[in-house]
């Protein structure tokens, strides 16, 4: 696996070449590190040295009870370890800035140290991503009351909504419960956006993080817990959106259906670009979720067939996307975590490097030694380790 070098020309005489190469590496590290957010509660590896692009993650088998009574005098068979071993494959990601002579009036080091702050939040939001993406992917789903999928979660004033709520969190603490999942530091843990937080934090159980009589040992982002689960806040989690239906308007309407052609013709007029996009989208009409197989002119051909009685499209009804919730309405992953979910890569060791390129160290690229660059370059996996240890809560908001 190739490593990154930092590279300085003579403009660091009477530097340490070295000791520089560490201490950008250590500020973009320092300055990353708050933004990985759905990072602190995996198991954590560290990047092999010279160990090629493949990363083991191992957990252990529990043993069965020991039921058979001992017999006195024998020494019994006894038992083994049992490793499972998820192979995961790392991936490369980075980005970098340049940075003009003209400002080495203000000092090109400080200059560098700012650009490396500002490189610092963009790795991190982006490794935190990928993290993300990955536990959003989990088996283990549970929507906001009983709902059977995400297309049907709704919102609104009064009773009805599909809101984030304490017998929600119960639920999903009960589950975790049943898989055997272990707490982390007696806790399970949750990933919340600020939208679903405000929904929560009205219950009279919770308990506000400054209220803590034991603060110590915090989670980055904790905001407060509540029957056995520790909140973590950011704005980053999850939301599952739902893009417009065409260049012009967020939904389309029914002009016409014919059942069995499998086609909604539209009212709308849609453009070659609107019908190309349309491919493989999702949409819903009546309560209905269609998967649309093509698109031609102003004809949705689709892969279900077509409802009937009261559902069957006809002639005005509303088609809104289909991939969030009942009326393309946002809808937000709340994650419930138990110890070993899942495993990610560590940034230290190898996981993200800081390279600068100084003024003058461009050679004939850079004649008139105009450009000096900083950037950052990360190895990085995820992977769930035991779908059963952890729950993806779907909700909307009331706040979106």
């Amino acid at each position: 696996m190739a490593q990154t070098v930092t590279d300085f020309n003579v403009q660091t005489t009477g530097k340490d070449p070295s000791a520089l190469r560490k201490f950008y590496d250590r500020n973009l590290i320092l300055n990353a590190l708050p933004n990985l957010v759905h990072d602190q509660f995996g198991q954590k590896r560290n990047i092999p040295a010279n160990g090629g692009k493949t990363i083991n993650f191992r957990r252990l088998a529990p043993l069965p009870k020991a039921m058979a009574p001992l017999t006195e005098g024998v020494t019994p068979r006894g038992n083994d370890l049992t490793w499972s071993t998820i192979e995961s494959t790392l991936q490369q990601y980075g980005d970098y800035i340049t940075i003009s002579d003209v400002l080495q009036t203000t000092g090109i080091d400080s200059n560098l140290i700012e650009a490396g702050e500002i490189l610092a939040r963009q790795a991190g939001e982006t490794l935190d991503a990928i993290t993300r993406e990955v536990l959003n992917s989990g088996t283990n789903v549970q929507y906001a009351n009983g709902q059977l999928a995400r297309y049907l979660l709704s919102g609104g004033k009064g009773s009805g909504n599909d809101y984030l709520t304490v017998d929600t969190i119960k639920q999903a603490v009960r589950t975790l419960k049943r898989n055997n999942a272990k707490r982390i530091n007696n806790y399970y843990v949750a990933i919340i956006h600020p939208d679903v937080a405000y929904d929560l934090m009205e219950d009279p159980k919770w308990e506000n993080v400054k209220t803590y009589s034991d603060p110590e040992d915090m989670y980055n982002g904790e905001i407060g817990r509540l029957y056995g689960v520790r909140f973590v806040e950011t704005s980053e989690a999850k939301i599952f959106k739902a893009e417009d239906l065409s260049a012009a308007a967020r939904n389309l309407t029914v002009a016409s259906a014919n059942a069995s052609a499998r086609t909604i013709t539209v009212s709308e007029t849609l453009t070659t670009e609107d019908a190309a996009a349309l491919a493989d989208r999702k949409i819903v009409v009546n309560d209905i979720l269609y998967t649309i197989s093509s698109a031609s002119g102003s004809v949705l051909t689709v892969e279900e067939a077509l409802a009937t009685g009261d559902a069957a499209p006809v002639k005005d009804n509303v088609i809104y996307p289909g991939e969030a919730g009942a009326d393309g309405r946002d809808v937000y992953s709340t994650l419930i975590l138990g110890a070993d979910a899942y495993g990610t890569t560590e940034l230290d060791g190898g996981g993200m490097r800081n390279i600068v390129k100084q003024l003058g160290s461009g050679g004939t690229a850079d004649p008139l030694d105009q450009r000096a660059t900083t950037g950052w370059k990360a190895l990085k996996t995820a992977e769930i380790l035991v779908q059963e240890y952890m729950v993806r809560i779907e909700t909307v908001a009331s706040y979106a």
